[in-house]
């Protein structure tokens, strides 16, 4: 693969809207971005969802790697075509862990029949007392045992049938007292209580064999990192922590990069640069066709300058491309 091949296969982007331009067509040449991220307003219809997939990839031709946030609950993109369940504060309540995974199951056959390859859930984050809303229902409770079993049933449920499980948000943000959508929060938990409750959740997940872990963009200052310095861009967190202690071998995704949170570190570029030096693989930008130009652009610069390691570059593209032959080509 060329550095351009290397640098697209790291990227997924999301669009403006329910149908195809040259914009857009143009956006995925340029970058090279391998993954499409939906959202709901990029979706009409079941009819309108599988024809802008198949004109995209047509018009690219290649196989993109389809995301969405199918979490249950307030977080379901699609209008038709799919199950609503519960959200997992009331899942996690009323139903026993077999039921979750038959969820997963079901929820992994409809995602496949609208193209879809890659769920981004569940939300393994343990909720705590006065958290911000923006975890709230979308955790699986207080417990941390609990919410450990049920994101592994979500896990073996979806995987076991074809699509991918994403959890999220490492190293756990049920106690976040902010929303990162709109502004950069704190997390003042020291090693004692992230260990004892907001990490088992992740290294149950990791255990059952996730395919993927989303960060969070908080600061954990009491974990050694400065204050300011959100884990989206720590690689005590992501490499040392992650990869390394906990021993996951998967594919680790950013959240948005276009969140509120990160509005402070610079332009996307250079945002998708100190998410790549933290040890992330993917790199998640949601609705900028301009952000995603933007962050190719850099990354070609980062890379041939040696900023970035290419050793590094192949090493996360092949761990991209295993989930991709797993989950979008069914290549054991």
């Amino acid at each position: 693969m060329t550095l351009d091949e290397l640098i697209g296969a790291r990227l997924a982007i999301g669009i403006p809207g329910p149908e195809v331009t040259e914009e857009i067509v143009e956006t995925f040449r340029v970058t090279g971005a391998q993954q499409l991220i939906l959202f709901s307003w990029n979706v009409v219809s079941v009819e309108q969802c599988s024809r802008l997939l198949r004109q995209l990839e047509a018009l690219l031709e290649r196989k993109l790697l389809v995301l969405v946030d199918h979490e249950g609950g307030r977080i379901i993109r699609f209008r038709e075509g799919v199950t609503r369940f519960p959200d997992a504060l009331t899942v996690g309540s009323t139903q026993r862990p077999e039921e979750v995974e038959r969820q997963g199951a079901t929820e992994a056959e409809e995602l496949k029949r609208l193209g879809v390859r890659v769920n981004l859930a569940p939300c393994a984050d343990v909720l705590m007392p006065d958290a911000d809303p923006v975890i709230g229902d979308r955790s699986y409770g207080a417990d941390s045992d609990r919410v450990a079993e049920y994101t592994v049933a979500r896990i073996r449920g979806l995987q076991s049938h074809g699509v991918a499980a994403c959890a999220k948000h490492f190293p756990g943000l049920g106690a976040v007292q902010r929303d990162p959508h709109q502004t950069l929060p704190t997390i003042a938990l020291d090693w004692a209580a992230m260990r004892a409750t907001h990490l088992p959740p992740f290294e149950a997940a990791i255990r059952a064999g996730v395919a993927m872990i989303m960060s969070s963009h908080v600061c954990y200052p009491a974990l050694g990192d400065p204050p300011d310095l959100p884990a989206t861009f720590s690689p005590r967190l992501m490499r040392t922590l992650l990869r390394e202690e906990l021993g996951f071998d998967g594919v680790i995704v950013t959240d948005d990069l276009e969140m509120g949170a990160l509005c402070a570190f610079g332009t996307m570029g250079e945002l998708c640069a100190r998410a790549t030096e933290a040890g992330h693989d993917l790199l998640l930008i949601c609705s900028g066709l301009s952000a995603a130009r933007e962050a190719a652009k850099m990354l070609r610069r980062a890379y041939a300058s040696g900023r970035l390691s290419q050793v590094e570059l192949e090493r996360s593209v092949e761990r991209i491309l295993t989930l991709r032959r797993r989950f979008l080509y069914n290549v054991s």
